[in-house]
């Protein structure tokens, strides 16, 4: 007598709880890939950011920091900002200098001191749309449409702890962000600007 083995194979039940088992993990596995692709920042775009930021800084650093704007008469024999008609202080964002004339980066009067890049920016999501070049008299640079770049310059006061209390704005501690609007990648560069030739516009 031939006894037949009993063949066991998988239910439907089986196969179906397999099946969502599978799709809920290959549905995790995605949504991980999704979250590290979206992080990991393309490196070009981590590259021209800190260039950006850079450069600007650079800019910025080269700037005079005087006692007195460059175009007050009293520039090249203030002792303090009190000798100087047109004293040069770091001002709050929108408020205009005492006596001084309103200055661009672009156009003349342009930028002359340090403290006159107080709150400037451009690029992606400001009100001078486009990273733009100090030479070409304020033209964008193609390609850096997503990109934009913000300046805040403070007192470095007490931070600087070799600066005489009495003359706090001695140091300024400038801060230039730049930032890729679509993905987000941030660069945020500081440095301090000392006023070591007050009277050398």
């Amino acid at each position: 007598m031939c006894r037949r083995r009993a063949q066991r194979g998988f239910s439907l039940i089986e196969v179906v709880i397999f099946i969502v088992v599978l799709g809920i993990a290959f549905t995790g596995m995605l949504i991980l890939f999704n979250q590290v692709t979206r992080a990991s920042v393309d490196p070009l775009v981590r590259k021209q950011t800190l260039a950006i930021a850079a450069s600007l800084l650079e800019e910025i650093q080269l700037k005079p920091f005087t006692y007195c704007d460059p175009d007050d008469a009293n520039v090249y024999s203030a002792g303090s900002a009190a000798g100087c008609t047109i004293a040069e202080v770091v001002q709050g964002c929108g408020v205009a200098p005492a006596n001084e004339q309103v200055e661009s980066r672009y156009a003349d009067p342009r930028f002359d001191n340090v403290n006159d890049y107080n709150c400037f920016e451009m690029g992606s999501g400001t009100v001078s749309p486009g990273i733009k070049s100090v030479d070409d008299g304020g033209t964008p640079i193609a390609g850096l449409n997503d990109y934009a770049v913000r300046v805040n310059i403070t007192e470095a006061g007490t931070d600087l702890p070799n600066i005489p209390v009495a003359d706090n704005a001695a140091g300024l501690l400038i801060t230039v962000t730049a930032r890729h609007v679509p993905t987000g990648a941030t660069v945020v560069l500081q440095s301090y600007r000392m006023r070591y030739a007050p009277n050398s516009p």
